[in-house]
């Protein structure tokens, strides 16, 4: 048996064996041992200090955690003049929602996200950690602002308008990346939204490509997927909409011809698979090997768009890390969006029978 190899099953009998005793147990020396030991580190085999196993099918999060305050008007949007709303304010920030969601399917989640060092940034931590999710790799900065959204919805619950208040995450810099690696490396799968810095994301996937690590990564918008680096060799899956995919391909239309088209050049900068949220009327895929699917949306009511591609993204990463097959995630995937559909909370009342009685029907 390789050293390493035994050296992590002594350590998993032992979680506070010394590296003297591992010294002693397998006829090394001590620093052939810490050679074994910050390598394993590296790999995110070993988490921290005190031996600290990496768990199976964790999920790390890493992105935007805000306030969300959503206003929906009461009647048709008028512009130019005031509109009567209804307002509401809740937990948000696309990596956040992602890693809420998965909290509620029982997964086993981590979020990497910044806030301030205020009220909003401690609330929205207490309130995350509640769902389920592990706030502890997270940092508040003192002396900033906790990021806000605030988005404007018509009285069908389409989203209108959109404004955010994000300057916080220009400190997100790849050193606090760095600091966290060995916590990161020990997930099944890394997601990331384009909260990021554009450096950040940069070695985000650079790392992962070297280190053949699970990254999926969604746009977010048309403004921050401008953030991407030209090659996305790291990028296992890209979710993206049709407006952000004809402003990154230049391929603009409604065919799958084009959808296609859109898709095979993104493969060509270096992304694995590609999936098209294509709003209301599901989702397109498309794969580095040929292959394609269209999931056509569950039947659902339509109540708020907010949320809804996060609820896919994590039926999709909820379905992958519990061993089904790709088709059946992106199934799991719509099966969460249509709960989202019915929800007038961006983060629905998801459950792991909810998904499964949506896919068995």
């Amino acid at each position: 048996m390789l050293k390493d190899q035994r050296i992590l099953e002594l350590i998993k009998e032992n979680p506070f064996i010394t590296q003297q005793q591992l010294s002693e147990k397998l006829n090394l020396s001590r620093s052939a041992v810490a050679g074994y030991i910050s390598t394993l580190t590296k790999k995110g085999e070993i988490v921290g200090r005190a031996y600290v196993l990496k768990e199976e099918s964790k999920i790390f999060c890493i992105g935007g955690a805000n306030i969300d305050r959503k206003n929906r008007t009461l009647s048709q949007v008028q512009y130019g003049t005031s509109n009567p709303v209804s307002s509401l304010q809740s937990l948000g920030g696309v990596a956040r929602n992602v890693a809420e969601n998965l909290g509620k399917l029982t997964c086993d989640v981590s979020l990497i996200a910044l806030t301030g060092e205020d009220q909003d940034g401690e609330w929205l931590m207490k309130q995350t950690k509640q769902q389920g999710v592990d706030v502890s790799q997270s940092f508040a900065l003192n002396g900033e602002k906790t990021g806000a959204y605030t988005s404007i919805l018509d009285s069908s619950g389409e989203l209108v308008l959109a404004v955010a208040d994000m300057e916080l995450y220009d400190r997100f810099t790849s050193g606090l990346l760095e600091e966290r690696w060995p916590h990161i490396a020990s997930a099944e799968v890394i997601f990331a939204d384009t909260n990021l810095p554009e450096a950040t994301l940069s070695y985000l996937i650079q790392r992962a490509d070297k280190e053949d690590r699970h990254l999926w990564i969604h746009t977010v918008s048309t403004t921050k997927m401008k953030r991407l680096p030209e090659d996305l060799s790291g990028v296992g899956v890209l979710f993206i909409n049709l407006e952000e995919a004809a402003e990154l391909t230049g391929v603009h239309g409604g065919t799958k011809e084009e959808w296609r088209e859109a898709c095979d050049l993104m493969i060509g900068r270096g992304v694995s698979k590609v999936v098209i949220h294509l709003d209301t009327d599901g989702v397109f895929v498309r794969t580095d090997t040929g292959e394609e699917e269209y999931a056509a949306p569950y039947p659902h009511t339509l109540e708020d768009g907010t949320g809804v591609k996060e609820a896919f993204i994590s039926g999709m990463l909820f379905g992958y890390t519990h061993k089904e097959s790709f088709r059946d995630s992106i199934l799991l995937g719509m099966a969460a969006a249509a709960e989202a559909w019915q929800s007038t909370e961006t983060v629905a009342a998801l459950s792991k029978e909810k998904l499964y009685n949506q896919l068995q029907s």
